[in-house]
C-alpha cells in the first residue's frame, strides 16, 4: 500500500481533500479497508485531524486518488 502513501484525494466535486497519510489492512484478508487522510481543510473536517477513508467510497486511483462519495461537511471533530 505505500503505492498510494502521499497521493492527493480528490471530493466528488473535485476538491482536495489532502493527502494519503497511512493505510488500514486487515490481515485475515490481507486487503486495504481505509486510507488515512492528512491535515484536510477546516471547513471540510473541523480542528483537520486525520479522517479514515473506506476503501469502498474510492472510485479510482491513478495520479490522484478520486472519491465517489463523501459525507456533508464540515465533519465535527467529536464524531
Amino acid at each position: 500500500m505505500s503505492l498510494v502513501r502521499d497521493l492527493p484525494v480528490i471530493l466528488p466535486n473535485g476538491r482536495l481533500l489532502g493527502t494519503v497519510h497511512d493505510t488500514v489492512v486487515d490481515t485475515a484478508s490481507w486487503r486495504c479497508t481505509h486510507v488515512f487522510v492528512a491535515d484536510p481543510p477546516s471547513d471540510l473536517v473541523e480542528g483537520r485531524v486525520h479522517v479514515a477513508i473506506p476503501w469502498n467510497w474510492i472510485r479510482s486511483i491513478g495520479d490522484v486518488i478520486v472519491l465517489r462519495w463523501f459525507p456533508p461537511t464540515p465533519i465535527p471533530r467529536d464524531s
